[in-house]
């Protein structure tokens, strides 16, 4: 009874619990989230901004600033889902626009040349922000709207601002966090959220200045933020006397940063870039040298020459015929962008070996190096031969040749035949790393190749043969066949038996089990055997049995002459089998392998003429794979699994008969990583038959019915999984030899 009654006092507090533990997922479900952002131009300049929200967005509240030119709104409660931060406008006085969500809000903040007159006005699930309205409708649009007081003092209505004076601004505190992303975060805390912020990255720093903000004494200091791995090495924080000057020093060029505002705390956020935002960058912009900065006025060429010579450290000759004067102003250019801008206006070129550039006109460069190449083949052609035997250790000999000779189906210059040595001048006209001159005689035997050329062409020839003449890496491939069979069958069956007979002198009722026909009775029970009978029934009066029972019950009545027999049958078969089939074959990488396993099956089969010959057919278990090892040590791969097995033999006419195959095959080409296991398929089979055979009504009648009626369930179940496992063999195993 107590434990009833605490029941009932604890039934709410239960319910509570529960409301509190499924409010947090409520909760999160209600999210406010911007969806969308539209921008469009009205008539007069004017900008419009068409922000779109999963539900009713709240009021929003925020400020204005004059320098630089910006309006902020704060949505409260609601996080951003737009897939990018910064939009770039160039509608009217409207540069560009940013959206930073953090904090349970989210900030629009709208960049422009000048601070015009906007309205805004929220219309179901959105919100339009008009900038550039007429000085009419604003009135209007602030008049309707309900004025609220912001915690800033730099809060602004209608377009109207209102500022603290410039000297009242400081920096109460500077931070620097990690994110979860690995950016750098410099956090300043301001006094006031009404100060113009300068932001501007010259010579690899960014520098961020507070424009007449204060700085405390113990704020000027300079942070060495190295171990806290990200791309910002360290953070100066300065006051000039009238600005604070913090200068963020980043780790070398691959970063991004963002600058954001969020009430009194501005965060400059450094980000590292991806490898493929620095490919990306690197394809689009391809000059990497120092920044310098050059501004001359009708100035000689050669002497802008010496200047970028002097600042590279490197050695410059420029050639007698660069000759003419230029204009330039570069500011923070790379050096090697500004190098190749000057020999593009002035039609010059350049050529650099170690760190001597050489410049001289495009045009005599070009007849330079095509007289150096008459006079190397001049050389070559008079250069002396000489023979040399290249043994070669793991390819073939004569495929390694002929990857390199080129195509020779016109002659036997500079190549050879099918026999084991050949010989002679190659055509002039054909490819082939051989000069003119050359020629090449291979030793199938020994695996040689006799090479005759010059010097320098047997050189490049041994490192070819350096480079491609190696083991051939080699791959263990595993394939698991995995047959999984269940059988079930369950047959119920019932035979009745009716003899009349002259020769029964008493009344017996038996019963056995056995069996028992028209005829006689034979069993274990307490039937009598009865001695030539007079059958007036030759077959059983009711024969519902089942073909091979697994046992059998009788019931028999003798009485006045007369054999009545009742005999159930019953049967149930379960059958389990798995068959786990593991070809495996070693090869190596591009090379096809086979392995196969099993028997050939004569059968006859009729011919044309009407006699019979044997014919062959295969059960085998195969495996066929072309493996190919990545540069990542990942397995490509070509796949024919076979698992044929010998089925029933199919007779298709008097002296024909043919063995049915049961057939499992898989074809396929995966990518599979070194050592792991996969499934590259399966199949699974599933079948159930019910049968009933009956009397007709007398098989119907409740419980009596199954003495009329025969039953069968059979439930068969058929899988086949295929797995397969690729692993690479080790080195150090072919690279001993070496």
């Amino acid at each position: 009874m107590i434990n009833k009654q605490l029941a009932r006092v604890l039934a709410p507090f239960r319910v509570l619990l529960l409301g509190m533990a499924l409010m947090p997922g409520v909760l999160q479900a209600q999210v406010n989230q911007l969806n969308d952002i539209q921008f469009s131009e009205l008539p007069g300049g004017r900008a419009q901004l068409r922000l779109t929200f999963s539900d009713v967005p709240p009021e929003p509240t925020g400020y204005t600033i004059e320098q630089p030119a910006r309006i902020v709104m704060d949505f409260a409660g609601v996080e951003s889902a737009l897939p990018q931060k910064k939009y770039s406008l160039g509608i009217g006085s409207a540069r560009s626009a940013v959206v930073v969500s953090g904090e349970d809000r989210t900030r629009l903040i709208v960049n422009l040349d000048e601070l015009p007159v906007y309205t805004s006005e929220r219309k179901g699930n959105q919100v339009v922000l008009e900038i550039g309205a007429d000085s009419a409708t604003a009135a209007a649009t602030v008049a309707a709207a309900p004025v609220r007081q912001a915690h800033e003092e730099g809060m602004s209505l209608g377009g109207q601002k209102q500022f603290r004076a410039a000297g009242k601004v400081s920096i109460s505190n500077v931070d620097f966090r990690r994110g979860e992303g690995g950016e750098g975060k410099v956090i300043v805390s301001l006094t006031d959220p009404a100060v113009n912020i300068d932001v501007e990255r010259t010579k690899g720093k960014i520098y961020l200045t507070f424009l007449g903000a204060e700085l405390p004494e113990s704020l000027r200091q300079r942070l060495d933020v190295t171990d806290f791995a990200t791309p910002v090495n360290s953070i100066t924080v300065d006051f000039d006397g009238r600005n604070t000057v913090i200068a963020v020093d980043p780790a070398g060029t691959d970063y991004d940063y963002l600058a954001y505002q969020a009430d009194n705390e501005y965060v400059l956020s450094v980000k590292p870039l991806s490898a493929v935002a620095v490919r990306e960058k690197q394809k689009e912009f391809q000059f990497s040298g120092e920044k310098l900065s050059l501004n001359f006025q009708d100035i000689e060429v050669r002497s802008v020459l010496q200047l970028i010579a002097d600042f590279t450290d490197l050695n410059l000759v420029a050639s007698d015929t660069v000759q003419g004067r230029i204009t330039l102003r570069l500011d923070g250019v790379p050096w090697d962008q500004a190098l190749e801008l000057i020999l593009k206006a002035k039609g010059l070129d350049k050529r650099q070996e170690g760190n001597v550039i050489m410049v001289a006109p495009a045009a005599e460069i070009a007849e330079r190096e095509r007289q150096e190449l008459e006079t190397r083949k001049q050389l070559e052609e008079l250069a002396p031969l000489r023979t040399e035997y290249i043994h070669v250790r793991y390819a073939d000999a004569r495929e390694l040749f002929t990857l390199f000779q080129g195509d020779r189906q016109g002659g036997g210059g500079g190549g050879f035949n099918q026999g084991n040595f050949a010989g002679g001048r190659q055509d002039a006209d054909q490819r082939s790393i051989l000069s003119t001159r050359g020629s090449a005689i291979v030793d199938e035997r020994t695996n040689t190749i006799i090479l005759t050329d010059t010097e320098e062409r047997i050189a490049q020839f041994r490192q070819l043969i350096e480079a491609i003449d190696i083991p051939i890496r080699q791959v263990m491939i595993e394939a698991r066949i995995v047959n999984a069979n269940s059988d079930f069958l369950r047959e119920f069956g019932v035979r009745w038996n009716y003899t009349e007979s002259h020769n029964i002198d008493d009344d017996k009722i038996g019963i056995g089990s056995g069996a028992q026909d028209s005829s006689s009775v034979i069993g274990n029970g307490s039937v009598p055997s009865v001695s030539s009978p007079i059958s007036i029934h030759d077959s059983p009066l009711v024969d519902l049995g089942i073909a091979n029972p697994a046992g059998s019950v009788a019931y028999a009545i003798l009485k006045d002459n007369l054999y009545i027999g009742l005999e159930l049958q019953a049967l149930e078969d379960v059958g389990k089998a798995e068959v786990v089939s593991q070809p495996k074959v070693v090869t190596g990488d591009k090379q096809r392998a086979t392995i196969e396993s099993g028997t050939e099956i004569p059968y006859l089969e009729a011919t044309s003429s009407g006699a019979a010959s044997v014919t062959f057919r295969e059960a085998v278990l195969g495996l066929d794979v072309t493996p190919q090892i990545t540069p990542d040590n990942n397995i490509i791969m070509e796949l024919q699994v076979n698992q044929n097995s010998v089925g029933e033999i199919f007779s298709l006419g008097e002296n024909v008969q043919v063995p049915l195959i049961n057939v499992n095959s898989l074809q396929t080409k995966v990518l599979v990583r070194n050592g792991e296991t996969i499934v590259l398929g399966g199949i699974f089979e599933s079948s159930v038959v019910e049968g009933e055979t009956k009397i007709p009504l007398l098989g119907d009648m409740p419980f009596i019915g199954h003495l009329f009626k025969t039953t069968s369930r059979q439930d068969d179940k058929r899988e086949l999984l295929m797995f397969i496992t690729p692993r690479i063999m080790e080195d150090d195993i072919f690279y001993d030899a070496k």
